[in-house]
């Protein structure tokens, strides 16, 4: 029996960056009446917040039971109803000099191949404290403009992540969601966070299903399925909201 679903973010409960509709809002507070609930990106706390915690019209012990895992896991909040606010239970942050060689690492790569932007929409290279994402675009492009570049880049993404792999050989290099590019500390990807999630709360890979829209080998979603976790790929939020009106249907 499921215990706990978990959700990558952009494209799987979301348009990228964006907050989730009234429909899939609607859809996860009726889940929570019966499930745990992770959200696992590469995205920030403040990330997940937005488009997802902001937009649940349930009650505090509810929120209880929805499990933050941004920066691909590297950081894991629960809400505290006693307190009204959302604790981290750990943190597996960068050093300051790895921080300072990262970004180096990736603008001098980005250059190197053409593709570093110079007008940006918002920052390129962001510090998340346990991950340094960057975002080809900037950070607030249009979801439009992001789906356009990475459909033009698809080929060059990978070479980029291999080269800057190979200047930062003690680091884990991840493409990461529709532009980015995720680094973290070493062995870090969503099967890490998924791995703690489940350790930190006694709970087996049977009671898990989890939903990605980068299920397959090479996808930021892949190590989840990969070390055995049921999942269900999908194209995109309307996907996942048809079947989880199905699991809300029969729970």
């Amino acid at each position: 029996m499921k215990k706990i679903i978990g959700f990558d973010l952009d494209d799987t409960l979301a348009i990228t960056k964006s907050p989730i509709s009234d429909r899939m809002a609607d859809i996860l507070g009726r889940l929570l009446e019966n499930y745990e609930m992770c959200v696992i990106t590469g995205g920030t706390f403040h990330q997940i917040k937005k488009q997802v915690i902001d937009r649940l019209d349930v009650r505090p012990e509810l929120l209880q039971k929805f499990h933050a895992m941004p920066t691909c896991g590297t950081r894991y909040y629960r809400f505290d109803a006693a307190d009204g606010e959302w604790k981290v239970q750990y943190a597996n942050d960068l050093s300051d000099e790895q921080k300072t060689q990262i970004t180096a690492v990736l603008e001098e790569v980005a250059r190197e191949m053409g593709v570093w932007c110079d007008n940006p929409a918002g920052e390129i290279i962001e510090d998340r404290h346990s991950q340094i994402t960057m975002s080809a675009l900037g950070q607030q492009a249009t979801p439009e403009d992001k789906y356009a570049w990475a459909e033009k880049y698809k080929d060059v993404r990978p070479v980029y992540r291999d080269k800057v792999a190979a200047k930062l050989p003690n680091l884990e290099v991840r493409i990461g969601g529709t532009t980015s590019t995720d680094i973290t500390l070493p062995g870090i990807d969503k099967a890490y966070g998924i791995g703690k999630l489940l350790e930190l709360n006694g709970w087996s890979k049977e009671e898990a299903l989890f939903f990605g829209d980068k299920l397959q080998e090479g996808g930021n979603d892949f190590p989840v399925k990969q070390m055995g976790v049921d999942s269900i790929e999908v194209k995109g939020w309307e996907d996942t909201a048809y079947a989880l009106e199905g699991i809300n249907a029969v729970s």
